[in-house]
């Protein structure tokens, strides 16, 4: 059982110097990336422990040519996801905020597979060998040649070279790591290179631990 306010925690994003607000920067970085190489095409999207959406509706909320993406945002709590909704639905891309437990693969059935997959908040939150069944999992939620962002602390002791080596092992390339000098976060940017998988139902991937 979690007993951390994640309503509450979202509000660093706006406090000066707390390096989520960096961080989201990071993340933003990445969507509009690619968005960019992927245009004009239609793509689809899925975000893991979503939040209230800002990275991806920030991104989409910029760009000219939102409606050509179709999202799913999954998030379990509850003002999160009133808030997710309320910016989605200034958007003209076709987002579905859902309120789901996002370690469950049964909350991506019908959404998947995905060209970007959002693993952002969740390998800080959850055990090292989460992480890694994790990342193991990924490539059910994947289409062919899709990418995966996602974040973690650099917290001693930093998992961060497990976690690119572990995408390596499950298939996928590297295509971006950004971590600012000092900074206490991390974002990478990984192409999945070997085969999809099909979407296995009823399984549980992490558990949250704070």
């Amino acid at each position: 059982m979690t007993t951390t306010d994640w309503t509450s925690w979202h509000d660093a994003y706006s406090r000066p110097g707390s390096g989520l607000g960096d961080r989201l920067v990071a993340v933003r970085a990445q969507i509009d990336r690619f968005l960019e190489t992927t245009a004009p095409a239609p793509v689809r999207v899925v975000s893991a422990c979503a939040g209230d959406g800002r990275d991806l509706l920030g991104v989409l909320a910029e760009r000219a040519d939102a409606a050509r993406v179709t999202a799913r945002l999954v998030e379990l709590d509850a003002d999160l996801v009133a808030a997710a909704r309320s910016a989605a639905a200034a958007l003209p891309a076709h987002v579905e905020v859902v309120q789901a437990d996002a370690s469950r693969s049964d909350a991506y059935a019908g959404a998947v597979p995905a060209d970007l997959v959002l693993l952002c908040g969740i390998f800080g939150n959850i055990s090292d060998a989460d992480v890694r069944a994790t990342i193991r999992a990924v490539a059910q939620l994947c289409a062919p040649r899709a990418e995966v962002v996602w974040t973690r602390h650099r917290g001693e002791p930093d998992l961060t070279p497990s976690i690119r080596a572990w995408f390596a092992d499950a298939g996928f390339e590297e295509i971006g790591f950004t971590a600012g000098e000092g900074a206490t976060w991390s974002v990478g940017a990984h192409r999945l290179v070997a085969e999809p998988q099909r979407l296995q139902r009823d399984q549980a991937w992490f558990t949250f631990v704070r």
